[in-house]
């Protein structure tokens, strides 16, 4: 792990993850990305909004029998709802996604892209991609506002503010998803996972729950 103060309040701030590219202060709330050994405040966490969601950060699971923890976060929103994007790190060191969408959950890892993708404002729902010998179709183009953020990414997540994602799935349970967000656009493969399958533990308590 790798430890630094807080630009801000003087906080420890350690990263659990070492590829970690933006944190959140514990303390103080301000959003630190690191410069080389140095962290630097580029913003404030806003509050999050309210959601339903077992997973927090610090919550552990495992997936194809590697175990995993949640490190960061990022929160959406469209018109239909919101969903969350944790930032999840492996017992190896890989880092990937588990998508948290109103109890739907799909687990992906970045990947280069195979092939031409069209443009953000381009892109169709039943488009098809041939892409290591699976048939992709985009399920839903969804336009969302970024709400919020918290812990740890691989990436500088900050400042923005509109985003655009491309679903994909395949008749045998793969999903995917063209982000929009990045540059230059970035590609997330995976598949859908139960809840029950994660095993998860270390979750937010809800009264009710057992």
């Amino acid at each position: 792990m790798i430890s630094a103060n807080c630009p801000n309040c003087g906080a420890p701030v350690t990263f659990k993850w070492s590829s970690a590219v933006q944190t959140t202060c514990p303390f103080c709330n301000s959003i630190l990305v690191r410069r080389d050994v140095n962290l630097e405040k580029v913003g404030v966490v806003a509050d999050l909004p309210p959601d339903s969601s077992p997973i927090q950060i610090g919550t552990e699971g495992t997936y194809m029998n590697k175990s995993f923890v949640a490190i960061g976060r990022i929160i959406y929103e469209y018109e239909l709802g919101g969903w969350n994007e944790w930032h999840i790190m492996f017992s190896d060191g890989v880092s990937g996604w588990l998508s948290d969408a109103q109890c739907n959950y799909a687990l992906t890892f970045m990947e280069s892209l195979p092939g031409p993708v069209p443009e953000a404002n381009a892109v169709q729902r039943d488009q098809a991609f041939d892409w290591n010998g699976h048939h992709y179709e985009v399920s839903v183009v969804t336009k969302a506002h970024y709400k919020g953020v918290e812990g740890e990414l691989p990436f500088e997540y900050w400042d923005h503010h509109e985003a655009i994602f491309a679903d994909l799935r395949t008749i045998d349970g793969r999903f995917g998803t063209i982000d929009y967000s990045q540059r230059p656009t970035v590609l997330y493969l995976g598949a859908g996972v139960d809840y029950d399958d994660l095993h998860l533990k270390n979750v937010r308590q809800f009264e009710g729950w057992n």
